[in-house]
C-alpha cells in the first residue's frame, strides 16, 4: 500500500525536515505485520514528494487480530486470512504505520523548522489504492469539510470490462494549503474509517487516541457520528462515551446557546468554529514561540489545555482559574485520574486570581488571555496588567478579545449588546490597539496584532489576537518599545 505527500512550498525540500526524513536516503522501519519505507521519488527546491510504502507481511498478518474478539473484519471466511486485499489497499494498516514512521511529525514537531510546522503549506496527499466503503461520495464528506479539494476516483473491477461495474476501491488525492500535523491526523483518523474494518482489536484506549488525532476538527465535524462509529468499530458503549466528550467540549467551547457563536453555526454550519479557529491561532503562536512550559490563564473548563497536553512539547503545562468548579470542569475534562503518571506529572491546575500577584506562576515561557480580559471589570484590569505582564512575566503572552466592531454582522444583536453575557467590556480594533501599545510599553515588550477568522473589509475579523515579546536584555521596562503590526 502506497501513500505520497507533495509540497510545492519553496524550498520544497524543507518537507524532509518536517517528517524529519532527509531525502536522499531510504528509511525503513519494521512492523508488526511487514516493514515500512519511506523514499523521495521527486526532491527539488520547486517540488517534493515523500513516499511511504508499507509492505504487508501476509503471513505476519494472519496472526494479527486472532482471537482478540469483537470486531468488523472482512475476512470472516475459512481462507480470509490468507486471501485479502490486506497487502495491497490502503487500510488501517497504513494509519498504523503512520503512527511510527511520522510520529513527531504528527505532534506537529520540527527542530529544525518549527516555524513551518506551524504554518499552512501546500500539500498534495494521494492513496492510489483505498478501501472505501461508502464510495467516494463519503471520501468528500469527510475530507472536504477540513479544507481540502478532494477527487475521489472509483476504481473500476476489470477496466477491460467497464460493465462490470466498480470496485470497493477509489483513487484518492486531497489538495489543499493545510498544517503537515492536520494532514497526517486527519489521514490517521479517516483511514480507517473509509476502510470501516480495523485490523486489530478495539479496546477503550482507542477514544483517546480519537480524541488526540481529532483535537481541533473532530467535535465540529458535520460526520462526526459517522467517523466515531466507524474508528471505534461499531462498539456501541465506546462511540457513545467518545461522542458524549465531544458534546462535552463543544459546550465548554462555545458561550451560551443565546449567544453570537450560536448564530455563527447557523450562518456556516460546515466551516469551522470561531472557538476552533481562535485554539489553533493561539496554538500556532505558542509553536512559533518555542515555548515547552506553558500557563492558560482563566483556563475555564480546559478547552485549550486538552489540546496542549495532546502535543508532547509542552513539557509543563499549567491552567489557572478564579472558578474552583471550572478547574473541576477542567480536570474531567482532562480526564486526569486515568493519565499515566508521566503524562499526569505534565500537567498543574491552580486556582487563582488574575489581578492578584502570584508568585507560582513567574519563570514560564508562555502564557495565554484566551477571551479572558473582557470579562475583567474596567477598573480592574491595571492589576491584571501587573499580575500577569509585570509579576509573572511570561517571555511570550498571547492574548485574544472579541472585535466589538465585527458585531453588526451578527444578526439578532442589538446595538450596545456583548457577545457574551458575562463580557464587561468589548474593544473596536483602535481601543484594543491602543491597549496593547501601552501595555507594551508600559512592561518591556514587543507586540504584534493579527486577527482570527473572516476579515471582514469594512468591520474587520470576529476575533483580535496579539502575540506579546519581551524586549531583549538591556531594555529599560518602560521606554516604549514595540513593533504593533495592525
Amino acid at each position: 500500500m502506497l501513500l505520497t505527500l507533495t509540497t510545492t512550498h519553496r524550498p520544497a525540500t524543507d518537507l524532509g525536515y518536517l517528517l524529519a526524513k532527509h531525502p536522499d536516503r531510504i528509511h525503513s522501519f519494521e512492523l508488526p505485520v511487514g516493514a515500512a519505507h519511506v523514499f523521495y521519488p521527486e526532491a527539488d527546491e520547486q517540488h517534493c514528494t515523500a513516499a511511504l510504502l508499507v509492505d504487508v507481511d501476509p503471513l505476519r498478518l494472519t496472526g494479527e487480530g486472532r482471537g482478540r474478539g469483537r470486531g468488523r473484519t472482512p475476512e470472516s471466511f475459512s481462507l480470509g486470512q490468507y486471501v485479502n486485499d490486506r497487502p495491497y489497499a490502503a487500510s488501517s494498516l497504513l494509519s498504523s504505520a503512520l503512527a511510527k514512521v511520522f510520529r513527531s511529525a504528527l505532534r506537529g514537531e520540527s527542530r529544525d523548522r518549527p516555524e513551518l510546522a506551524a504554518a499552512p503549506i501546500p500539500l498534495q496527499l494521494r492513496v492510489p489504492v483505498l478501501r472505501c466503503r461508502g464510495g467516494a461520495n463519503l471520501a468528500a464528506r469527510v475530507f472536504a469539510p477540513l479544507g481540502w479539494a478532494v477527487t475521489a476516483a472509483p476504481i473500476p473491477l476489470d477496466e477491460t470490462h467497464p460493465q462490470w461495474g466498480e470496485s470497493r476501491y477509489v483513487d484518492l488525492t486531497l489538495t489543499g494549503t493545510l498544517r503537515l500535523a492536520d494532514a497526517l491526523n486527519h489521514l490517521y483518523v479517516l483511514l480507517p474509517v473509509l476502510d470501516d474494518a480495523k485490523h486489530y482489536w478495539v479496546a477503550p484506549d482507542e477514544i483517546d487516541k480519537l480524541l488526540r488525532a481529532g483535537a481541533g476538527w473532530l467535535a465540529d465535524h458535520p460526520e462526526r457520528a459517522v467517523i466515531v462509529r466507524r474508528y471505534l468499530a461499531h462498539r456501541r458503549a465506546l462511540a457513545g462515551e467518545a461522542m458524549a466528550r465531544l458534546a462535552a467540549q463543544q459546550l465548554a467551547d462555545e458561550p451560551p446557546v443565546d449567544s453570537v457563536a450560536e448564530v455563527e453555526r447557523e450562518q456556516a454550519p460546515r466551516q469551522p468554529s470561531l472557538a476552533l479557529r481562535r485554539r489553533e491561532a493561539v496554538l500556532a503562536a505558542l509553536t512559533a514561540s518555542g515555548a515547552t512550559r506553558v500557563l492558560d490563564l482563566g483556563c475555564g473548563p480546559g478547552a485549550l489545555l486538552s489540546a496542549l497536553i495532546g502535543d508532547r512539547r509542552y513539557t509543563e503545562i499549567v491552567g489557572t482559574d478564579v472558578s474552583h468548579q471550572a478547574l473541576t470542569l477542567a480536570a474531567r475534562r482532562l480526564r486526569l485520574d486515568r493519565l499515566p503518571e508521566r503524562q499526569r506529572d505534565r500537567v498543574r491546575l491552580w486556582q487563582s486570581a488574575l489581578t492578584y500577584r502570584d508568585d507560582r506562576l513567574r519563570g514560564y515561557d508562555a502564557g495565554v488571555l484566551m477571551e479572558v480580559i473582557e470579562h475583567v471589570d474596567p477598573p480592574r484590569l491595571p492589576a491584571l496588567e501587573d499580575a500577569v505582564f509585570g509579576h509573572a512575566r511570561p517571555a511570550t503572552v498571547v492574548v485574544t478579545t472579541p472585535n466589538a466592531e465585527h458585531n453588526v454582522r451578527y444578526e439578532g444583536l442589538g446595538a450596545g449588546q456583548f457577545r457574551h453575557p458575562d463580557h464587561r467590556f468589548e474593544w473596536t480594533r483602535v481601543e484594543f490597539a491602543d491597549w496593547v501599545d501601552r501595555v507594551a510599553a508600559a512592561y518591556g515588550y514587543v507586540a504584534e496584532i493579527r486577527g482570527v477568522g473572516d476579515d471582514d473589509s469594512e468591520v474587520g475579523p470576529p476575533t483580535q489576537l496579539a502575540v506579546f515579546r519581551t524586549v531583549g536584555t538591556g531594555t529599560t521596562v518602560g521606554t516604549g518599545t514595540r513593533e504593533v503590526a495592525r
